[in-house]
């Protein structure tokens, strides 16, 4: 799925155009709590393809058992790949977030800082997505 580009008044964060460029390839979003348990969903409007999110509950149920069970540090990042996008989990402070790109960006130290500081409630004023 290829989404249409953001108008200028319409850009999810008015920072750099590095963070504009991030902003840009986001198709969905989903939070999860601490626990790994689905809080909210953003999917692009029009779409019903939720069907990333459910990857990522697994995906976060089995780091929860590798880091219990292996006594590993926690992570900050986890990147899922596919064939026509990618999701990155990032851990925040009180919740994971995790982002569906509609590309492979490069996941440099910015991007991966961007991703953890980005806030889930700019898309609910964003038209092009729509809370589930």
């Amino acid at each position: 799925m290829i989404l249409p580009p953001l108008s200028s008044s319409e850009k999810l964060d008015p920072g750099t155009s590095d963070q504009a460029s991030y902003a840009e390839q986001v198709m969905g979003a989903a939070v999860f709590d601490l626990s790994g348990l689905p809080a909210a969903y953003f999917i692009f409007t029009g779409s019903s393809d939720i069907s990333w999110v459910q990857t990522v509950f697994q995906v976060l149920g089995l780091q929860s058992l590798l880091l219990s069970s292996f006594k590993l540090d926690d992570f900050q990042h986890i990147i899922i790949r596919g064939q026509a996008a990618c999701v990155i989990i990032v851990k925040q402070s009180d919740r994971y977030m995790a982002l569906l790109l509609q590309s492979q960006p490069n996941f440099s130290p910015a991007f991966i800082k961007w991703a953890q500081q980005f806030e889930p409630d700019l898309l609910k004023t964003d038209p092009r997505f729509s809370p589930i």
